[in-house]
């Protein structure tokens, strides 16, 4: 399978191509600089720019772009760094798409999302079927999808990954909470009970080319673990694997300071999220409990 991926520079980007590759399919990629092997692709997707023979005789295209949400404190310049990152890569994908004769066409277009679209839910199960909630993250999510309209209208096979928290200690808020709790320093965020979906890498890579070939797979596809857990568990399992106590929790208060909005944006919401679509399309998880998960993340 020829593929093309976006944001291959990132956290799972970067572990997707070698994975790819590693199955034996032929990846391009495409980058803001200029390109450095016969792979790369250069694209501008802040001024919309993308050549759509870029993207031309590939089966699919994947794009990862975005600025992490947890990276710096929120105020009004990074939410619009955390929109900007998002929609604009996602419209000028989907435009060059639907740009292209349809025998050039690639037939799947896989855009990352999150399972932020769901807000605040408390106990409540969300599978894809769930409605939208409220907040600056569900709007972002929903405006991220729609970018794709595009491709949709051109035919395209259109998969939005509503991803959760993805686990391993190479990237993503995993590579902070380690260090915090080998020293004996982490607990529950909050009062612990608000529900933390997780995936590990291996499943979030895994999954990624499950629907690749999964050509019933379209819309919103959760990205989480089938087994969601509370934090104060998330974080008693978390200590355990490193085998660390799990004493000082971090107070919502506490956490307000120091992230500013994203401390109820990010950390402190609940939702229980479920891969529904996942395992109905036969997807068997590498990690499908929350012990074994962190086992391997805290290696990997």
């Amino acid at each position: 399978m020829k593929v093309v991926v976006a944001g291959a520079s990132g956290f799972i980007g970067k572990a997707l191509v070698i994975d790819l590759r590693g199955h034996g399919h032929e990846v391009s990629t495409l980058v803001r600089r200029s390109p450095a092997s016969e792979s790369e692709f250069q694209w501008h997707p802040e001024r919309g720019e993308l050549d759509p023979l870029a993207l031309g005789d590939a089966d699919a295209v994947i794009s990862l772009s975005g600025a992490g949400v947890g990276d710096k404190r929120w105020n009004e310049a990074y939410r619009q760094v955390l929109v900007q990152s998002r929609v604009q890569p996602t419209t000028t994908i989907a435009r060059a798409l639907a740009e292209l004769p349809a025998e050039l066409r690639p037939q799947s277009f896989l855009s990352a999302s999150a399972i932020g679209y769901y807000g605040d839910r408390g106990d409540e199960p969300l599978p894809e079927s769930a409605t939208g909630g409220a907040g600056f993250m569900a709007d972002l999510v929903r405006r991220w999808e729609a970018a794709t309209e595009a491709a949709s209208a051109a035919g395209v096979r259109v998969v939005t990954l509503r991803t959760g928290l993805v686990l391993s200690r190479s990237g993503g808020l995993m590579k902070r909470l380690i260090p915090i709790f080998k020293m004996g320093a982490g607990g529950r965020l909050g009062s612990g009970r608000q529900y933390q979906p997780w995936i590990t890498l291996a499943d979030e890579i895994g999954a990624i080319r499950h629907i690749l070939r999964t050509e019933q797979l379209q819309g919103p596809v959760n990205l989480v673990g089938p087994e969601p857990v509370r934090n104060a568990e998330f974080s008693a399992e978390l200590a355990r694997a490193l085998h660390r106590p799990a004493l000082l929790p971090a107070p919502a208060f506490g956490l307000r300071l120091v992230l500013g909005e994203f401390a109820d944006e990010g950390v402190l919401l609940s939702q229980r999220v479920l891969p529904e679509k996942l395992i109905g399309s036969g997807y068997r998880f590498e990690h499908a409990d929350l012990r074994s998960a962190l086992a391997w993340a805290v290696a990997h």
